[in-house]
């Protein structure tokens, strides 16, 4: 990235130094246009970190147009002299910092912002964009779409790995969580589905205007505002926590939804307490998506859910949403663990147990290579971020570990994980070092077996 003129700047050693009023000055530096990470190093962006995103926003189905305003929450970690937002697409309508303007470049999914005067490290400040235009659908890697994705009656609003930037200016990063709060106006008759709790809809001029509130830490990928025709029902729990069911009346409902509160209450009695305010799930007919994902509160389905997949989807809200991975080939902390969750809610409701899970798929052959490459993603094709091998042989990591321990100590590292990373960022090594102390063995050939070596592991290598 080229370096850009700042006003009151001079240009020393290859530092930006701002002239400040008062005694003396301090030297100002760009933050970095990404974090790094192994499979999105320009997703994320450093120098700042957000604490809160406020989001309103007004979308006409009918043209695919979305006209937004971001006011955005951050905290300085450098004397920035400039920093960059991850926007892909739109026209930049206002670009406000501490309410005054700003100047701004965009490169690529870049937006290279330069306040009127250099941001002091630890200070908040705001920052404000408004925009317009034609939200994007990303294809990523695998050739699988996310972002904001049309559907007949609205938009199926999804962002794992790298969609948010499709819909509104944000840090990208998972590391970088933060609370959120929506108000989305739609026509009259749309619902507007978004995290965390509904806080009032009202109607006015044909638009209605839904506010949400999502109050715990969010990673930005797991927002979603997804919208269309919905019966929407909402309940309390035993715990409770308010539950928001919308299913696309287009689509039979099914009974599995009905057993969202149990597999809540199940996964709670030994994951340890729901981390969030508010539950429930959101199924739309998007016939183009062709997968279902976590979004945090209301996992979003593109058809009615298999009991199975209610399931892994559920059991997000503890791995994935709550604890979070800080690069994304640490996903297997992410599906590894919900596939595992199926299959001890399969052995919980008196169905097929982890154990001959676990079995049938170890039968699978060693010269199927594909099946049996390690779990943690550590080749540098991001196309490879949702391989198989990621859920399944991620699974099979965690019932060999249950069946090494044993249920007392495996039962309890599954809980401390959760309680003790709740609203983090982790990584596959972390994990390693609490199943260590809460075991009390040495699992390095264990897990150098499971999750590193590209083999089938044999019968007794661990």
């Amino acid at each position: 990235m080229t370096l850009r003129k700042l006003l009151a700047t001079v240009v020393t050693t290859g530092v930006l130094t701002v002239a400040l009023a008062g005694p003396a000055q301090a030297a100002f530096t760009p933050g970095s246009a990404g974090l790094g990470d192994p499979f999105f190093p320009l997703a994320g962006n450093g120098g700042y970190d957000v604490s809160n995103y406020s989001l309103a926003l007004d979308y006409a189905p009918s043209t695919n147009q979305l006209v937004g305003t971001a006011v955005i929450t951050a905290r300085a970690t450098q004397n920035l002299s400039r920093f960059d937002l991850d926007l892909r697409g739109f026209t930049i309508t206002q670009l406000l910092v501490n309410g005054a303007a700003a100047t701004y470049t965009r490169e690529g999914q870049e937006l290279v912002i330069t306040p009127r005067a250099g941001l002091l490290d630890g200070r908040t400040f705001t920052v404000t964009v408004g925009y317009s235009g034609t939200p994007q659908v990303v294809t990523d890697p695998d050739q699988s779409i996310e972002g904001w994705v049309p559907t007949d009656d609205g938009a199926f609003v999804v962002g794992e790995p790298q969609g948010s930037p499709a819909w509104y200016p944000v840090n990208d990063n998972p590391r970088d969580k933060a609370t959120f709060d929506f108000h989305v106006s739609v026509p009259e008759g749309l619902t507007v589905m978004a995290n965390g709790e509904l806080l009032s809809r009202s109607t006015s001029g044909g638009t209605t205007t839904w506010v949400w509130r999502e109050g715990e830490p969010m990673a930005p990928y797991l927002a979603t505002v997804t919208n269309g025709m919905f019966d929407l029902t909402i309940t309390k729990l035993a715990n409770g926590i308010t539950s928001y069911v919308a299913v696309d009346p287009q689509l039979a409902k099914g009974q599995v939804l009905a057993k969202l509160p149990d597999m809540i209450e199940f996964y709670t009695s030994i994951y340890g307490p729901y981390p969030f305010s508010a539950a429930g799930a959101i199924v739309d007919s998007a016939k183009v998506v062709g997968y279902s994902l976590e979004t945090q509160t209301k996992p979003v389905f593109d058809r009615p859910p298999s009991e199975a997949t209610l399931a892994h989807e559920t059991s997000h809200m503890w791995y994935g949403d709550s604890v979070t991975l800080t690069t994304w080939p640490d996903i297997w902390l992410h599906e590894g663990f919900a596939t595992w969750s199926e299959w001890i809610w399969s052995e919980h409701e008196g169905n097929k147990t982890a154990a001959q899970w676990f079995k049938t798929l170890y039968n699978t052959p060693a010269q199927d290579t594909a099946f049996w490459g390690p779990p943690v993603a550590n080749f540098s094709d991001p196309a490879f971020l949702f391989n198989g091998t990621v859920y399944y042989r991620g699974a099979m990591t965690l019932q060999a570990l249950r069946e090494k321990i044993g249920d007392r100590a495996f039962f309890q590292l599954m809980r401390d994980w959760a309680t003790q990373n709740r609203y983090g960022n982790v990584t596959t090594p972390q994990f390693i070092a609490l199943a260590e102390k809460e075991s009390g063995q040495d699992l390095t050939q264990f897990f150098n077996v499971w999750i590193y070596q590209e083999a089938k592991p044999a019968p007794g290598s661990w």
